[in-house]
């Protein structure tokens, strides 16, 4: 199920497509939106804020110097700077392939790897929309399988650490994207174990179950 390769013959793909496979969407993760939700740039942000805050307060009242407020800003910066270039690093390299066959997530920084989620294997596919049009679309995968959270990160689904869940992260156009895989899933598996996305719910829940 995970490949690693060196060349690739298609993009986002470890080799080329045998006959009668079609590449269906390809796309990859925003990566404003990743940094923001994966690697909390955010909540770094807000965190150094609160304390420069605390630190800009005290030396106000204690009359001392301002030193401290300045090292705390200029540690935040540099901790967000790091977190929002793995985010760009990681968004550059991962690129997700759904094909009439196949879903395949080429992942990995340092080290890239495929890894391919034959449509029969997966058995529901959720969502959770963002503000800016973008979802988080975690796979529920009902064969066994041997992927780590660890090999996974940030492409898993959080917390989910005994059962890691490959999760397509900050996918633009996300609602549309769900909705292919869902009817690409219900096409390709004869027991009919995927189901229409529910349209009414994806638009609002934080959420949404679009398969079961």
């Amino acid at each position: 199920m995970i490949t690693e390769y060196e060349v690739e013959p298609i993009p986002g793909l470890p080799g080329r497509l045998p006959r009668g496979e079609r590449i269906l969407w390809q796309g990859a993760p925003r990566r404003a939106t990743l940094a923001r939700t994966a690697f909390h740039t955010r909540h770094i942000a807000l965190y150094f804020g609160g304390l420069a805050t605390v630190a800009l307060v005290s030396a106000v009242v204690n009359g001392g110097s301002l030193v401290g407020v300045g090292m705390t800003l200029l540690l935040g910066a540099l901790g967000v700077g790091l977190l929002e270039g793995l985010a760009l690093l990681a968004a550059r390299s991962t690129i997700y392939t759904l094909t009439n066959r196949r879903l395949v997530m080429r992942i990995g920084i340092a080290l890239p790897k495929c890894i391919n989620l034959p449509l029969g294997v997966i058995g529901a596919v959720d969502m959770k929309l963002n503000r800016d049009g973008t979802a988080d679309l975690p796979m529920t995968v009902v064969a066994r399988q041997e992927m780590g959270y660890l090999s996974l990160w940030p492409h898993a689904r959080p917390w989910r650490v005994a059962e890691p869940q490959p999760m397509l992260r900050a996918v633009p156009d996300g609602a549309k994207v769900a909705a292919l895989i869902v009817k690409t899933c219900q096409a390709a598996q004869a027991a009919g174990n995927v189901v229409q996305l529910d349209a009414a719910r994806s638009g609002t829940a934080p959420d949404a179950a679009v398969a079961a």
